[in-house]
């Protein structure tokens, strides 16, 4: 029987997809072997050892201690895609509330309500609120996943000329983008032609801060910036002076705080980018086939911190392996299993950064203490056996 602990609500569409003879799910469970979270931080939290994997029903994990995980040999999931058309709608949206002042119309016009005179004074103060059309305008995409290449093809449908930099495009993501979208080679050179710029990328020791005052300087004047992805991204005190200045036209962020809350040029938005209940389901649904596949077979897809990993299962006896990557690693762990004269019927071995997994399938099954070798073995973070 596995245990899943659930650290927030978690989509019962999504929970249901766990086989109830095989997995015991609760918010307060001992020693749970997955954890499925969404926003709640569990940097400072004490993860127990019998912790293999942890899913969040979302694209950020910025509130998982990542690196620890991998010190203890925990995978760590993400949902990429799967909130990705609530973001990109709401995206949208945010184009034309910061081109055209829509909230700030719909707030005047609702202090007018009881004016007898109110049509007239429509037609007399209508002017105040006017923007320009997006149609013709050059959008700058900044990060090419899932939900900037919807956003990039949607803006393409829209008329907009569109210009996307990611230097670390996936092979899936190209096939999908929009031929008319124009590759920038640098980000300095998107913001120089961009009229609106929306981020669309993780948070992340080389881009945390990467929207800053020098940043800002290289932008049109009256430009746009619309950020859904993580606040950290943009330097609130650079962001607000380069408005207060008539730098910058806007910025729409989904991360208020009182500061940006205390500026008129900032349209804040509540964190309502994947606030739908089609998205709680899609990430739902994915973190939990992710764990299940995990869990029951030892397939990686979609990891924050270990490399990507499946095999196809055609014998009963599956060995998996996290490790450090370091020289003679499956060699040593082959080693151990000749010993035993246990033969190995396929396998497969991948490494990301610092650590490495494998998946060894054998017809025979491993004694505990053959397991036991391999744990021994100096770089070994996690050995687990499994039958199919």
């Amino acid at each position: 029987m596995f245990r899943i602990q659930t650290l927030n609500k978690i989509s019962s569409i999504g929970l249901e997809l766990f086989p109830r003879d095989k997995y015991e799910i609760a918010s307060d469970i001992p020693n749970p072997d997955a954890i499925l979270v969404r926003s709640a931080d569990m940097n400072s939290m004490e993860i127990p050892s019998s912790v293999l994997a942890i899913a969040r029903a979302g694209a950020g994990y910025n509130n998982i201690p990542v690196k620890r995980c991998c010190e203890s040999g925990i995978i760590v999931f993400n949902t990429p895609g799967a909130n990705a058309n609530a973001v990109k709608e709401l995206t949208l949206a945010a184009l034309l509330i910061s081109s055209r002042d829509i909230i700030g119309g719909i707030n005047w016009a609702a202090q007018i309500a009881d004016k007898s005179n109110a049509a007239e004074l429509v037609e007399k103060e209508k002017s105040k609120f006017s923007g320009p059309e997006l149609k013709g305008k050059t959008l700058g995409v900044v990060g090419l996943g899932a939900i900037g290449v919807m956003v990039a093809n949607d803006a393409i449908a829209l008329g907009m000329d569109v210009i996307g930099f990611d230097p670390y495009i996936s092979v899936d993501a190209a096939w999908n983008l929009s031929r008319e979208v124009i590759r920038a080679d640098t980000l300095e050179s998107l913001l120089k032609k961009a009229d609106y710029v929306t981020l669309h990328v993780p948070l992340g020791d080389t881009t945390k801060g990467i929207l800053d005052a020098e940043k800002f300087r290289l932008m049109k004047k009256d430009a746009r910036l619309l950020n859904f992805s993580r606040d950290a991204l943009v330097k609130d005190r650079d962001i607000i002076e380069a408005l207060n200045s008539g730098g910058l036209g806007a910025y729409v962020t989904d991360f208020p705080n009182a500061e940006l809350l205390n500026c008129k040029k900032v349209i804040c938005i509540p964190h309502l980018g994947a606030s739908t209940p089609e998205a709680e389901d899609n990430c739902a649904i994915m973190a939990v086939r992710q764990i299940v596949d995990y869990l029951e077979a030892g397939t990686i897809r979609n990891s924050v911190n270990f490399p990507r990993c499946k095999l196809e299962q055609r014998v009963p006896h599956r060995l998996l392996v996290v490790n450090r990557n370091i020289p003679n690693m499956v060699g040593q762990i082959t080693t151990n299993l000749a010993k035993a004269n246990i033969n190995i019927a396929d396998m497969v071995n991948h490494h990301r950064d610092d650590h490495g997994h494998s998946v060894i399938d054998t017809e025979q099954e491993i004694p505990e203490s053959v397991l036991d070798q391999i744990r021994k073995v100096d770089g070994i973070i996690r050995v687990r056996a499994i039958k199919k």
